[in-house]
């Protein structure tokens, strides 16, 4: 799952432990929420448009899907004029914190993986901010996040 850091990072969801995942505005990755998700699914957090890209987390899937009230604000960005609440457009999941990587792990680091070369979220012109992860995937992320960088030799 993809997000901005300067609008939602994995510290922000670690300091209020859930969020509701809304402002999904295209349908494929509405879908990915809506059909695939489901509680106690994990979830790797990406941070884009940033400095740095790469995943800095992991989170979990807390909630069944339901629909996004963003779109039902008026005075929401996100708001859906066509979208109502017998017809709603758009959904979402809660997503609780898990864990915060010990060092990000960057988009670099992600290409230069073997074991991720299928991946889609890698994928050219991928700019989706939902992609599936398969589980040999989400493991090799979650070991290179887990893995604590080497300690400074001083001299």
């Amino acid at each position: 799952m993809k997000t901005e850091p300067s609008s939602y990072s994995i510290d922000d969801l670690k300091r209020e432990k859930k969020t509701m995942w809304d402002g999904i505005r295209n349908y494929q990755a509405r879908n990915f929420m809506k059909d695939s998700m489901r509680i106690g699914d994990y979830v790797l957090l990406y941070h884009s448009n940033t400095k740095e890209l790469g995943v800095a987390g992991e989170g979990r899937v807390c909630s069944k899907p339901y629909p996004d009230p963003t779109q039902f604000n008026r005075e929401s960005k996100y708001f859906d004029p066509k979208s109502t609440k017998e017809k709603p457009r758009w959904f979402l999941v809660d997503i609780c914190y898990e864990n915060k990587f010990h060092r990000l792990i960057t988009l670099e680091m992600l290409r230069g993986e073997k074991a991720l070369k299928n991946m889609v979220t890698l994928r050219p012109g991928n700019r989706l901010s939902i992609t599936p992860v398969q589980k040999k995937e989400y493991e090799r992320i979650r070991d290179l996040g887990n893995k604590k960088p080497p300690k400074k030799v001083a001299g």
